[in-house]
């Protein structure tokens, strides 16, 4: 069975799925997909994404704000709180993203150490975006003492150098679609040499649909084209990489196997 550890099912295009959410889930179990962790992006909707997968047993939830949603700064207070929900395993998506937005860093910045007090404050593990900042990303991962409470450095995209850096501090590193598209020759490299400990699986749908689904909506049901390619680039099976990954997804948020 396979853990999809990263997806957005409150973004997604439910008009592609008869307007039904159970259409979604219906896919991903039919596709052998057992958890699913929805991530939040924004505080202001998280209510609204906790409510829509309020029914779905299979489905977690982590609360926070993403580094290229900064119009106003982060309210320490309303992300504890939130952060408070059974339903919520884990902190984020928060991070650094100069990239897309350079212009906002000392939001970014400010925000993503607010969100890794709070971490640590429940302790619960962070998921981190992290994109053309890769030295303030892993400076105030040490700074704030990151460390303690662990977590994923999802959809990676980075050098390894990057993700040994991360790896020593406790993280984990987690492999969306981008593992699969062709110009991805770096990010094979670096999908080749991370522990069969330390490796997760996901699809962050909507976005980045995997091979050979490119250019088509992303969702749940994929990932299993990501377990695929990653079972080429390691040569492993894809039963073990299934196994693998799942085993380190509920070993980092200390869940049970039929939870």
């Amino acid at each position: 069975m396979f853990i999809d550890s990263h997806c957005h099912l409150d973004r997604l295009d439910l008009s592609l799925y008869n307007n039904n959410l159970d259409n979604v889930l219906l896919n991903a179990t039919q596709a052998g997909v057992s958890k699913l962790l929805c991530v939040s992006v924004t505080l202001s909707s998280f209510s609204d994404m906790a409510e829509k997968t309020a029914h779905y047993d299979n489905v977690l939830l982590t609360c926070g704000a993403h580094p290229l949603n900064q119009e106003d700064a982060i309210d320490t207070e309303q992300l504890l709180s939130l952060s408070t929900n059974d339903r919520v395993i884990a902190i984020g998506e928060t991070g650094l993203d100069y990239h897309y937005a350079p212009e906002t860093k000392a939001l970014q910045i400010d925000s993503f150490r607010k969100h890794i007090q709070v971490a640590k404050k429940l302790g619960k593990p962070l998921i981190i975006h992290t994109r053309a900042a890769q030295e303030d990303t892993l400076a105030i991962m040490r700074e704030e003492g990151a460390d303690e409470v662990g977590g994923i450095l999802h959809c990676f995209t980075e050098s390894w150098d990057m993700a040994e850096q991360a790896l020593a501090l406790g993280f984990y590193i987690s492999f969306s679609g981008i593992v699969t598209f062709k110009n991805a020759t770096e990010l094979r490299e670096v999908a080749a040499l991370v522990p069969d400990d330390k490796f997760l699986i996901e699809t962050d749908s909507p976005y980045l649909a995997p091979v050979p689904y490119r250019g088509k909506e992303n969702q749940p049901a994929f990932v299993v084209e990501v377990a695929k390619h990653l079972a080429s680039i390691r040569g492993q099976s894809v039963e073990t990489i299934a196994k693998l990954s799942s085993d380190n997804f509920n070993r980092l948020f200390s869940l049970t196997v039929s939870s």
